[in-house]
């Protein structure tokens, strides 16, 4: 009976043990190193915010997978994480281009014309004539040929105008070559203009592929209703790639190795997008060597290789003092600069580097005062697509949002990143120490089942 009531104590402790380590593991607002106020600003419940590398800085994990938000009740957030991506921006440009007719036989609606063509250096068509062979048939207008040399940007629409009394509809087909002898089939286009009871209904554009081509062939399905052109231009569009905003750090401390090498140690691996290194005097032309490596861990992995320069021309300076990097992971950078170059100076130059910008979106809920949340050991991420958090998400909608702002960022860093270290060792050596007794226990139980007699 004892026995029995002594393996009973033993398994409601060790239960009561597991509850409790369960219950330390919970999220909590305690549970996090760095812990900022945040100020919303803007209409909710939905707000934004860019953050700055100091935050990357503060944080355990490079993907920021230990980044929360709490409210005064002390309940996490649903947030998410929008990392920077290059964008697309693309400008448009119309110019009025030149057309010449074409002839085939009458009746032959079916047949392409062939042509001479005469062309200037520029390789604008001057001249576009048929050459049937049979100059007694009739000849009837079949379309007409753009010549859009003088744009070098992709097409993406085309507009006419024509004069006479041509109401109704004529349809067209498209064709594009940069020799006027290989021709592509790039769709069809209708033209439209209709008039009753004094109003007027007119189609004038037509939207093209978005390719490039020297030349174009219109050619109409009912050559004899084929109106008269007064009028062609083409649009180009033109495209630019806009690289993802970053966000940079504070100038970090450097070391000089006995070799001249200098290394830098960031707080934790991070995914480096560029590299600026200062130079403190002017005329100063290095040329050098980046590499990185995580802590400790492997050889030295090269990153980048270029040219920094600080130099006087026509009394201006000229300046190329940063360095793009590949993106990796890196806790450890290291700078070899040639020396034949004159080297940076006999000041150890300072650098700042730099990550694509990320923003954090959460969706406002309960009492403020919000607070960020950051640095705790073994977090997981618990960030939701920016689609689930904001249904029927649009792209535009990020820059609507209201905006929020961590305050006193580097005063609460400074202080609380050396004020929790204490703290969280503690907890964390609690925890095990739980874990501990709980396995001595089941082991005592094991033990006390096995020195028993058996029953036979």
């Amino acid at each position: 009976m004892m026995s029995r009531l002594t393996h009973a104590a033993l398994c409601t402790a060790l239960t009561g043990v597991l509850f409790s380590s369960s219950g330390m593991a919970q999220e909590r607002l305690a549970d996090y190193s760095v812990q900022l106020p945040l100020t919303l600003t803007g209409e909710g419940p939905w707000y934004r915010l860019d953050v700055p590398m100091a935050l990357h800085f503060a944080a355990r994990y490079g993907d920021l997978r230990d980044l929360r938000v709490f409210n005064a009740e002390g309940q996490a957030l649903a947030y998410s994480l929008v990392a920077g991506q290059d964008e697309s921006r693309g400008s448009q440009q119309e110019q009025a281009v030149k057309w010449f007719p074409l002839y085939a036989g009458q009746g032959d609606s079916a047949g392409t014309p062939t042509l001479r063509v005469q062309r200037s250096s520029g390789g604008t068509l001057i001249e576009l004539l048929d050459e049937s062979g049979d100059a007694a048939k009739p000849l009837q207008r079949r379309g007409w040929v753009l010549d859009a040399s003088a744009l070098k940007e992709p097409l993406v629409r085309l507009q006419l105008d024509w004069a006479g009394s041509h109401d109704g509809f004529q349809r067209f087909s498209i064709e594009a070559s940069d020799d006027l002898q290989i021709w592509q089939p790039w769709g069809s286009g209708q033209l439209a203009r209709l008039a009753f009871d004094g109003e007027r209904v007119e189609q004038r554009q037509v939207e093209l592929p978005g390719r490039k081509a020297r030349y174009l062939r219109l050619l109409w399905q009912s050559p004899q209703q084929a109106p008269q052109l007064t009028a062609a231009s083409l649009r180009s569009q033109h495209n630019d790639r806009v690289p993802a905003p970053l966000v940079w750090s504070q100038p970090l401390s450097v070391t000089r190795s006995a070799d001249g090498r200098y290394q830098w140690q960031l707080p934790l691996a991070l995914p480096l997008a560029r590299l600026s290194v200062e130079l403190n005097q002017a005329n100063t032309l290095a040329p050098v060597r980046v590499s990185g490596r995580n802590e400790g861990q492997g050889s030295w992995q090269p990153l980048a290789q270029g040219l920094l320069y600080r130099l006087s021309e026509s009394g201006a300076e000229i300046r190329q003092d940063e360095l793009p990097l590949p993106g990796w992971s890196v806790q450890q950078l290291r700078l070899q600069v040639d020396e034949r170059g004159g080297g940076l100076g006999s000041a150890s130059p300072q650098i700042k580097v730099a990550l694509r910008a990320t923003q954090l979106v959460f969706l406002q809920r309960g009492r403020p005062p919000y607070q960020l949340a950051l640095g705790r050991a073994g977090a997981e991420s618990a960030a939701l697509p920016l689609t689930t958090l904001i249904p029927g998400y649009q792209p535009q909608r990020l820059q609507q949002l209201g905006t929020a702002k961590a305050q006193a960022l580097a005063d609460n860093l400074a202080q609380q990143g050396q004020a929790v270290v204490t703290d969280s060792n503690w907890k964390r050596w609690g925890l095990w120490s739980v874990l501990l007794l709980g396995v001595g226990l089941l082991a005592l139980m094991a033990l006390s089942l096995l020195r028993r007699p058996s029953a036979g």
